[in-house]
């Protein structure tokens, strides 16, 4: 409120004068400080898109770059995924990284998931639908969905239907992996969770030691095999090189509940595995639940003896082996 003596005396004038002066040069100060700012970013994207152009694709703005990076498969096999494919389409569109291609594959889905996915491939000429003729297992699945990896493609890249990734992911792996060629497997950390309950959120994958991002992959193995940190993750969480799909008839080569962990045994023989110490991917809590449920029912430990038979041999000497083989036992 202004009082009359305010207004006749002309201090409302001056200090009205005076608030208008600082309104102008806070706008000043602020568009500096974006223009700042704009520059920062723009030269952050330059260095890592050094030839990189804006364009747009469809409805959707999508960063295009002259000189592409290499070929990325990227996978979805999905049974009734209605519920989450949209932003797991969504999260494979906003990728920075421009030179992928994007198969989803329908295993008899009796949902919306085909008609979602069908509606996407019309809008994107780079997203493949297929179906399977008839209902496969999830390992049956995921590898009838590496038989479609594309033969001109040096990554694979899996998101699960009801998981996502983060924008940089692809830039971030597809860089660390052309940057150290003997990587055969590139892991990150990966967002879990759901819900409003902090407590039920968590960064996983946080056991390879920082700022490391090349270890050798004969010494990954021999410290799961022996009982050490899983580095693994998930199928999201993950990057590989397409010629090591490529040269197996099933990537995941049993029906096990870690048949990803096998394959990972399988590259990591003569490969070394990556890491990058970023957030990438998102998984949503359902995955943790079933984890949780089979580690109650015991049902790690015998795909962990089985692998420990089938690639205890290769990385472990053999009083190694069949020590970890009575530790399981006990503890099975």
């Amino acid at each position: 409120r202004i009082s009359p003596m305010m207004r006749s005396s002309g201090l409302f004038a001056r200090i009205a004068a005076n608030a208008l002066l600082e309104s102008r040069r806070a706008r000043l100060l602020d568009r500096r400080f974006s223009v700042l700012c704009k520059n920062a970013l723009t030269s952050q994207f330059n260095q890592l898109f050094p030839r990189g152009t804006t364009k747009m694709n469809g409805q959707n703005e999508r960063r295009q770059m002259s000189i592409p990076g290499p070929l990325v498969s990227v996978l979805t096999p999905v049974y009734n995924g209605e519920a989450y494919l949209v932003e797991c389409i969504e999260s494979v569109l906003a990728q920075t990284y421009p030179n992928w291609e994007y198969t989803i594959v329908n295993n008899c889905s009796t949902d919306r998931t085909l008609e979602i996915a069908e509606r996407y491939a019309r809008l994107d000429k780079r997203i493949h639908v297929y179906s399977n003729e008839k209902l496969l297992d999830i390992i049956a699945s995921h590898n009838r969905a590496f038989h479609l990896v594309s033969a001109t493609s040096k990554y694979c890249k899996i998101v699960s239907a009801d998981d996502w990734l983060f924008p940089e992911c692809l830039a971030h792996m597809v860089s660390l992996a052309e940057a150290n060629p003997s990587v055969g497997l590139v892991g990150s950390y990966q967002l879990s969770g759901g819900g409003t309950d902090w407590r039920g959120w968590s960064v996983r994958w946080a056991e390879v030691p920082y700022p490391s991002t090349v270890i050798p992959g004969r010494e990954v193995c021999r410290s799961h095999l022996l009982g050490g940190p899983y580095v693994f993750g998930t199928p999201t969480s993950l990057l590989y090189r397409s010629d090591l799909i490529r040269g197996q008839d099933r990537f995941f080569p049993n029906s096990t509940p870690e048949a990803d962990t096998s394959a990972c045994y399988q590259c990591l023989q003569e490969t070394d595995f990556g890491f990058v110490h970023q957030v990438l991917s998102y998984e949503r809590d359902e995955h943790l639940r079933a984890t949780t449920r089979s580690r109650s029912l015991n049902a790690y430990i015998p795909s962990q003896l089985s692998d420990l038979l089938e690639y205890g041999g290769k990385f472990l000497s053999t009083d190694e082996r069949d020590r970890r083989r009575d530790e399981l036992m006990h503890l099975y």
